[in-house]
């Protein structure tokens, strides 16, 4: 055999190793929440997008769930305008609206359809307006600093009440991979702001997704034991209860971990927490037997 025919055997490895999942997850649907680094760089946005188109191809279901809190703040900052949280959450005033709008719908989320287009895939991009696909209510005051007379009204922030998959079983069933913005219908018809790890996991409840892959910019969830981290490849409901509790999850990292709880109380069969600084991510964690990230289970 020559030099150049033994060196492909390692990627006929790979592709036997594939095989299984490929034959399990073929007609399913993936729910992928993007944001992070690996919407901001252009490799890693390439990255994310050929997996996309990879899964698509094999017959997965991707849906793409997306945010944009970076590129906010950005234009809000060019604006003299100050991003304020509460929470984690972004004090969403009617201006505020509009540039979170103007950013979420008229820009990455079009950027990023466009980047499925020239790598060879079919996309179809959304607010999560369009017919109806996320129905929030505003979300109560905030209690700050653990006093309950000290509260914060969030603005047009919302909390989902109802998603309409139809527009989305259709755009995949015609064979295009549908991106969503986190932007919801208020009662009232009016926009409101959506968490996009919170709205990821109302919507892979509503496919019955198989899996709801959370993308950050670490490599997972961390344990802290005698002040060292210690990564943590699967963990279950009370430890990451646990862990809010004692602090070990905090921050922006609290909004993801409760997005695959809300998943696995809705029926979805595996949650990920993956880290979308690594090329490729996607690809090593659904068709490789050590996967990357971790898993969150019942």
């Amino acid at each position: 055999m020559n030099q150049e025919a033994l060196k492909s055997i390692p990627k006929a490895e790979v592709l036997i190793e594939a095989l299984p999942y490929m034959r399990n997850y073929t007609g399913k649907y993936f729910v992928i929440k993007y944001g992070g680094q690996a919407m901001v760089s252009p490799e890693l946005m390439e990255s994310v997008i050929l997996d996309m188109i990879l899964l698509k191809y094999i017959g997965v279901k991707p849906v793409l769930i997306h945010g944009g809190g970076k590129e906010v703040n950005q234009v809000m900052n060019k604006l003299g305008k100050e991003a304020l949280f509460v929470n984690g959450l972004r004090v969403t005033d009617d201006e505020t609206m509009e540039i979170v709008e103007m950013v979420l719908n008229g820009k990455i989320n079009q950027h990023i359809v466009s980047l499925f287009n020239q790598h060879g895939g079919r996309s179809v991009g959304f607010s999560g307006r369009d017919g109806q696909i996320l129905q929030a209510r505003r979300m109560e005051p905030q209690v700050v600093n653990g006093n309950p007379e000290d509260k914060v009204d969030l603005g047009r922030v919302g909390e989902i009440i109802q998603v309409n998959p139809e527009l989305i079983n259709t755009v995949s069933d015609n064979g295009y991979i549908p991106v969503i913005s986190s932007i919801a219908s208020g009662i009232n018809g009016e926009s409101l702001n959506i968490n996009a790890d919170h709205a990821a996991g109302e919507v892979a409840v509503s496919l019955k997704a198989e899996k709801l892959i959370v993308l950050t910019d670490v490599e997972g969830i961390y344990r802290v034991t005698d002040n060292e981290q210690q990564f943590i490849s699967s963990v279950s409901r009370g430890e990451i209860r646990a862990m809010i509790m004692n602090g070990e999850i905090s921050g922006g990292m609290i909004p993801k971990v409760e997005s695959c709880l809300m998943g696995l109380d809705g029926g979805v069969k595996r949650t990920h927490i993956v880290d979308g600084r690594v090329p490729h991510s996607l690809i090593l964690e659904i068709f490789t037997d050590a996967g990357i990230g971790t898993m969150v289970t019942q």
